[in-house]
């Protein structure tokens, strides 16, 4: 007799079983009743270890992101723990940095810990050769992996993602309707990231504007550092390439942009359009307000809690879930 065979005679989830014995009052006593009932009918008493891990399960969530100071990581993980923790659940949390090699040794202390499902914040985690894919693939087989916007195809690992491709696309569009002359600024090779830039190529391609490398660059530099990013847009004025419009792949970026045009005495959005990704908090730290591409993060990382307790109590459910983003207009664009 374990805890899912309570869970099942009760009728009820097994955070609801973990609540109940652990004296947790955010159960009805008639729940409660049901299900000390069972237990006693089934004769089932946890020992002291058990029980304080949750019964037979920990009742603890493995957490992984890349670099918790980037807002949309740090936002996520808000979120998730708060679903979490309003479900019983606690969290562990594995800040890995970039390097393939650290995320496999922070997923492997996670497994260690006897977690009941990792969670990994961010695309950065999934790489385009499946060898290096490897780690996510075995830590599947013995738990749920869920994963905040990137896709990946493996048993038991489940994807929640943003429709980058599609939301990076319109938001392109809506810059080139007017046929200006658009510079497209990223700052990841993830896997979101890529996403970004084909969206881009596509909103070229559908608004008839040529899709040349200049106007396709890549900032190599800290994600805080906004003057660094108003300096190498200097650097690509200096190189002769000019531009009405910036699209940015995040809104740290796109803050960068609007430092240049104070620089350069550009009036915004009359001399220069600015469109940022992820719609942040940056968007109303700046006048005119920021227009930026939502990604729907508060309801996409709900979804991932909802998703992966209900597979923990044995249900299936979809392995990816698409959100669309959508662009919210505000006075850095006419």
């Amino acid at each position: 007799m374990n805890i899912y065979d309570v869970s099942d005679r009760a009728g009820v989830s097994i955070a609801t079983v973990s609540r109940v014995l652990n004296g947790n009052h955010k159960v009805s006593d008639k729940t409660r009743e049901k299900v000390l009932r069972v237990i006693e009918e089934c004769g089932y008493t946890p020992n002291a270890f058990a029980r304080g891990l949750g019964l037979n399960t920990m009742n603890t969530i493995g957490v992984m992101c890349a670099d918790s100071s980037y807002p949309y990581q740090a936002k996520a993980i808000y979120y998730i723990e708060q679903n979490l923790r309003a479900n019983g659940y606690d969290c562990i949390l594995c800040c890995t940095g970039d390097e393939l090699e650290r995320k496999k040794e922070c997923m492997e202390l996670l497994l260690t810990k006897k977690v009941d499902g990792i969670i990994l914040v961010g695309s950065s985690f999934v790489y385009d050769k499946k060898s290096e894919n490897k780690y996510i693939v075995d830590a599947a087989k013995q738990i749920p992996v869920m994963i905040l916007n990137a896709d990946m195809d493996a048993p038991n690992v489940y994807c929640i993602i943003t429709d980058d491709v599609k939301s990076m696309e319109e938001a392109g569009m809506f810059l080139m309707k007017n046929k200006e002359d658009i510079l497209y600024l990223y700052n990841a090779h993830s896997n979101s990231g890529k996403r970004k830039i084909q969206g881009f190529k596509n909103a070229c391609k559908k608004s008839g504007v040529g899709i040349t490398e200049e106007r396709i660059r890549y900032f190599d530099g800290y994600h805080e550092n906004i003057p660094a990013v108003a300096q190498l847009l200097e650097t690509i004025v200096n190189e002769g390439v000019r531009f009405s419009g910036i699209l940015c792949s995040d809104d740290a970026l796109a803050m960068g942009a609007l430092r240049f045009a104070w620089e350069h005495n550009l009036k915004v959005p009359e001399d220069l359009q600015v469109i940022g990704y992820g719609d942040s908090m940056l968007v109303n730290c700046c006048n005119p307000g920021l227009t930026s591409v939502d990604t729907k993060e508060e309801v996409m990382c709900q979804q991932l809690v909802d998703t992966l307790l209900q597979i923990l109590q044995g249900k299936e459910m979809p392995q990816k879930l698409v959100f669309k983003g959508k662009l919210v207009l505000r006075g850095t664009t006419r």
